[in-house]
């Protein structure tokens, strides 16, 4: 039976050595970590157990442990904010902990107890929140994971686990120029492929992101900041912009490709497609071929591209880079849709703008 847990059953032990906080305005992604981390662990006769938040500090595994030769792991991504009267907010982490759940099943890590997650993540943003930069543009990145720590050399689900959650003060995601809101180059993938139907691409694992490094490779060598990925069977039809959902506005309609299996169900496409909505404005889950994109591109008709996660919250495309030549996207500026779409949710995210849509978590 499953049992249910709130943040106050977690065991709480203190650093005696706190760290200094980062200077806001330095600040790296995935750099920089607080100073405490969660942790527990899992077996098959007692389920998850001894849920605890300890120092942060490096973990002994065994060389043979399950996920160091067979990936067995699973994680997720979620920000907390500090809104300007003080309150610490996350952002739909019910949305995370769902997929978390579906994740875990793909890869056959068993699912975290009813409220784990949730609570989880709120008793070590809790403690953590002295650790919540200010500065505008800057948020505390949190990084639940779990995964498979049992010794073992044999390719079938391990029978002890460890969820554990990071976490990480953090600036924008792309250090471009402009701030936090400024239009990328992306490189059109052809080679390799993200996903491929019946596989993983559904599910936040590391393995979907260790097969997408060459592209990046590859990207950054034509000067671009991500890839934007094709389908793996017919190599036509966009998918994802690097670790993003990705968007395409073309003649007033924005495009995004369906969810079938290879995309993942990012928590800010829901909240971009369920704002579109709101507003007004055409939007449709379908298929778009990238000659489709270009063409548009060519004859005036795309109006914008950006991509939508967590890190980044809204990314927008001013250049989409070929093997063979480039187009510009908006003159290679921010477009409005991308503008709006990003004060709206950042402003949501950061308690400055009303939360209408009841997507905010209080810790």
């Amino acid at each position: 039976m499953e049992k249910t847990f709130t943040a106050g059953q977690f065991r709480i032990e203190r650093t005696a050595n706190p760290k200094p906080k980062p200077d806001p305005n330095t600040l790296k992604f995935g750099r920089t970590f607080s100073d405490h981390m969660f942790v527990m662990d899992y077996d098959a006769e007692n389920g998850w157990r001894d849920g605890r938040v300890i120092p942060y500090g490096p973990m002994m595994i065994e060389p043979a442990a399950a996920v160091l030769h067979y990936a067995q792991e699973v994680f997720e991504g979620i920000k907390a904010y500090r809104a300007r009267d003080g309150r610490v907010l996350l952002f739909r982490p019910d949305m995370n902990a769902e997929r978390a759940a579906r994740s875990c099943d793909r890869v056959c890590i068993p699912r975290l107890d009813d409220g784990l997650f949730v609570e989880a993540v709120k008793a070590i943003v809790s403690l953590e929140r002295d650790w919540i930069p200010e500065k505008e543009g800057t948020s505390l990145y949190v990084r639940p994971f779990i995964f498979a720590d049992e010794p073992l050399i044999g390719v079938h689900p391990a029978s002890h686990y460890k969820f554990v959650i990071i976490c990480s003060p953090v600036g924008p995601y792309y250090d471009t120029p402009g701030g936090s809101l400024a239009a990328t180059s992306i490189f059109v993938e052809e080679e390799y492929i993200r996903a491929f139907p019946g596989g993983t691409g559904f599910a936040k694992v590391g393995i979907n992101y260790a097969a997408s490094l060459k592209a990046q490779e590859k990207a950054a060598a034509r000067g671009c900041e991500q890839a934007l990925w094709l389908d793996a069977i017919e190599r036509k039809y966009v998918e994802e912009i690097g670790t993003s959902n990705a968007f395409f506005v073309i003649d007033g309609e924005t495009i995004t490709a369906p969810l079938s299996g290879t995309i993942l169900p990012g928590v800010t496409r829901d909240s971009v497609i369920a704002l579109l909505k709101k507003w007004g404005e055409r939007v449709s889950e379908r298929r778009l071929s990238i000659d489709d994109v270009r063409a548009a591109a060519e004859s005036g008709r795309l109006d914008e591209v950006f991509a939508s996660g967590t890190a980044a919250v809204i990314s927008p495309v001013g250049r989409l880079v070929f093997g063979s030549g480039e187009v510009a996207v908006n003159g290679g500026a921010v477009g409005k849709l991308s503008q709006r779409l990003y004060e709206a949710l950042y402003g949501i995210q950061t308690g400055d703008r009303p939360d209408e849509m009841g997507w905010t978590v209080e810790v």
